[in-house]
């Protein structure tokens, strides 16, 4: 899968305006490398432009950027692009290429930015689909394939650039819960290799299996950040509200003495 090199992303009072209108307001979020970090909140408060922001495809209108050292913002065309093939991006539609089986989906990317012979393009393919436990699908086209299976897809092509950072989009919704368990099982092997990994998601679930660090934001804004413990114990009405359901399963586990 590659040799693990130090990664980190910074955003520093990052602010995007679009349309108009204020997305993100003075985003401020550290991750530190090897982690799982999720990004929690309601529709439309900006999770996603986040994403966007660290692979430089939303500019900001104000604040800094920092990939591996580097401020991505301050960066020419090329020197960005050495960026953004540190980074895979897992789109909540898979964004699939319908046209080529599944073993093209994969090396599509390594075919036209390496220099790799066919063959070790070919060996690489096979390792990343073993890892991604899509043995003996190469010949399949992504129409063949469960939702699972597409999403499993979509993090192996994602994985074919070696990539020191992961971003993942939704990456369980529209899936059933045992399809949910191995893609979520499959983000947990990655931060075993050393990936950074950063998800948005909206299924708090998902979030507590694999964050080592949860952000919850609303309307373009953190309100706060930390480890389940702590977002457990806020204080903050509005994370009080977004926990809800979970807080009141674990009073009724209390009361219950249901272990």
């Amino acid at each position: 899968m590659g040799d693990y090199v130090t990664s980190m992303i910074d955003l520093k009072n990052v602010s995007v305006q679009l349309g108009g209108r204020d997305i993100l307001k003075n985003v401020s979020l550290h991750i530190e490398n090897g982690t799982t970090s999720v990004i929690l909140g309601p529709s439309g408060a900006g999770k996603s432009t986040i994403l966007k922001t660290i692979i430089g495809l939303v500019k900001v209108t104000n604040g800094t950027v920092i990939i591996d050292g580097q401020d991505i913002f301050s960066l020419d065309d090329n020197e960005l692009l050495k960026i953004r093939r540190k980074i895979g991006f897992v789109f909540q539609g898979n964004a699939l290429f319908d046209s080529l089986n599944v073993a093209d989906n994969v090396s599509y990317f390594l075919s036209y930015n390496t220099n790799i012979s066919q063959k070790e393009i070919s060996d690489k393919v096979r390792e990343i689909l073993a890892f991604v436990n899509l043995e003996g699908t190469e010949n399949l086209y992504p129409d063949q394939l469960s939702g699972g299976m597409k999403k499993r897809l979509a993090i192996a092509r994602a994985l074919a650039i070696d990539p020191k950072i992961i971003l993942f989009d939704e990456p369980t919704t529209g899936l059933d819960p045992i399809n949910s368990r191995s893609i979520l099982d499959l983000i947990k092997r990655l931060k075993s290799v050393g990936t950074t990994s950063v998800i948005v998601t909206h299924i708090l679930d998902d979030a507590i299996a694999v964050g080592d660090i949860l952000t919850v934001i609303n309307n373009g804004e953190i309100v706060s950040s930390g480890n389940v413990k702590d977002l457990l114990r806020s204080e903050n009405q509005f994370i009080k509200d977004f926990f809800y359901e979970i807080l009141a399963d674990i009073k009724f586990i209390h009361n219950n003495n249901i272990v």
